[in-house]
């Protein structure tokens, strides 16, 4: 039987032959297609063959004919560049530099510890931690805790100027009064393009930055010398109240960094964890004589 080079450049016969494969994933056919070497074979890279059955579940069931004749030329054009590049590799490096066997166990062996480390971290590690230990740490590692960027608490408001009441914002918003609060509340509820009312959290100055247009060249200069706020644009007004500031280089307050510490601690415990099961292991098979140093 005279051997065939096959392409797919012909979209009739892809088409066609995507339909046999949708048609096998749909109906699942327990079909040998190996009796044949080459009956059955769809592409050829040198003298190894794609056989259609090493396909048969790739078309989703719900594919259309035009969407398999598409997922079949991807996968087929796919494994032809791959395997010609290793033929190509296999005919250029030496035999050492093909050995990959040990380098195959290597990372097998690194798989299988892996997973065998994350199960009992899933099983024993402890996640609660209190905020004592979260406090003792900080106290304890401070100097590892040193702003990169200058941080604030800050209200803020974006509104339209042509919002209702816009000329009644600037002094709710500047109040302290309880009556007046809830009456910012509820105009930003319903008019604000954006804002923040909560101050007693910590926020990256950038970051209001991107939302406010300020104009400053040196930032640790400008959050020293302003606390009130109130700039526009062609559309907006700005109003800014920053309630406290800490600039880069300083130490970082501690509920800033309350959720890195945490996870500090958690990943502490975890390589506590899998240090106390690696020598508990050596400690049991070396107790049962389950190695040996040979010299």
């Amino acid at each position: 039987m005279k051997k065939q080079h096959i392409t797919f450049n012909g979209s009739g016969l892809l088409l066609a032959f995507a339909g046999t494969v949708f048609l096998m994933s749909c109906n699942n056919l327990p079909v040998d297609f190996k009796k044949d070497k080459n009956k059955n074979a769809i592409a050829r890279v040198y003298d190894k063959y794609l056989y259609s059955y090493e396909i048969k579940d790739l078309v989703p069931k719900d594919a259309t004919p035009q969407d398999s004749a598409m997922i079949v030329k991807s996968f087929v054009d796919d494994w032809i560049k791959q395997n010609i590049v290793l033929h190509q590799a296999e005919n250029n490096l030496l035999d050492e530099q093909k050995n990959v066997e040990k380098q195959l166990q290597e990372y097998r062996n690194s798989l299988i510890t892996f997973a065998y480390e994350q199960e009992l971290v899933r099983q024993r590690l402890d996640t609660t931690v209190t905020d004592q230990e979260i406090e003792q740490y900080y106290n304890d590692n401070s100097k590892n805790f040193l702003l990169k960027s200058n941080i604030i608490k800050a209200t803020f408001i974006k509104a339209a100027k042509k919002t209702p009441k816009i000329d009644k914002l600037k002094s709710w918003f500047n109040s302290s009064k309880e009556k007046d609060r809830q009456l910012l509340e509820e105009f930003c509820f319903q008019y604000a393009i954006d804002y923040s009312l909560n101050d007693n959290d910590w926020m990256q100055f950038d970051d209001l930055l991107k939302r406010v247009p300020i104009k400053t060249y040196d930032k640790e200069e400008f959050l020293r010398n302003n606390r009130n706020i109130e700039t526009a644009d062609s559309a907006n007004i700005y109003l800014v109240k920053i309630t406290d500031f800490k600039t880069n280089e300083n130490v970082s307050p501690l509920a800033f960094v309350k959720d890195n510490i945490k996870n500090l601690i958690i990943n502490k415990r975890k390589l506590a964890l899998i240090e106390q099961m690696q020598k508990s292991a050596f400690d049991q098979a070396l107790k049962n004589n389950d190695f040996e140093i040979y010299k």
